[in-house]
């Protein structure tokens, strides 16, 4: 019978990753209970059952009993932070925001922007680049120390207005020294929807997917209360 107790405990670890566990612990505990006492009843007094292993075996079924709470606990906390990571992403919806990035959509015939954010005042060139890396367009700019809107109008170098597609800018910029000045790119536009598919909410804004991290700013929204 001390056999079939082992059996038990053997069993009941080793389901305790299956989306039935709880009930299979209790359930074999239940047996456990009900073997343990049937043998206690029927042990030869001169060949008593060894306690130590009864203790070993009941410290087991505590061990897998308090790692399944465990586990249900952190699936509960897991499950409440994308609650709220998902209402804070569909927050943003119909709002403009600036992310990090220097990627962005032009619709053709329209203009498109960039946040630029210099380390100080300079001069800068702006390389256009469309999605297969050619270069679309130059322009040349002055840049004021902090963040700053740049806007591409759309066109290629020949005046004519660019397909419709996703463009990327490139800025080299120097000071009055003639040093190069480090600056930062971002893109900015209307969260038209959060994409909820994946493990972590994202913002669409066009095509463009922008993850939560990469927000920098959040205006306000551009539909009317």
């Amino acid at each position: 019978m001390t056999s079939g107790i082992s059996s038990l405990v053997n069993s009941t670890t080793g389901s305790a990753s299956t989306a039935t566990s709880a009930q299979t612990i209790a359930g074999n505990f239940s047996q456990f209970l009900t073997l343990l006492t049937t043998q206690i009843k029927n042990q030869n007094p001169l060949d008593p059952m060894d306690t130590n292993q009864f203790t070993q075996q009941l410290v087991q079924f505590a061990g897998v009993e308090q790692q399944l709470k465990t586990n249900d606990r952190l699936d509960g906390i897991l499950s409440s932070g994308k609650s709220a990571s998902t209402a804070t992403a569909t927050s943003y919806i119909g709002k403009t925001i600036t992310a990090d990035g220097s990627s962005a959509d032009l619709v053709s015939g329209s203009s498109v922007g960039w946040s630029l954010n210099a380390a100080r005042a300079a001069k800068a060139t702006v390389t256009i680049l469309d999605a297969k890396n050619n270069v679309v367009g130059t322009q040349q700019t002055t840049l004021n120390t902090g963040s700053q809107t740049f806007t591409w109008n759309g066109k290629n170098s020949a005046g004519l207005n660019a397909p419709a597609g996703t463009y990327t800018i490139k800025v080299s910029a120097q000071d009055a020294t003639g040093a190069s000045v480090s600056v930062d790119t971002g893109i900015s536009g209307t969260v038209d929807e959060v994409d909820l598919s994946g493990g972590t909410p994202v913002l669409m804004v066009g095509t463009r997917r922008v993850p939560l991290s990469s927000v920098q700013t959040v205006g306000l929204s551009t539909t009317a209360g």
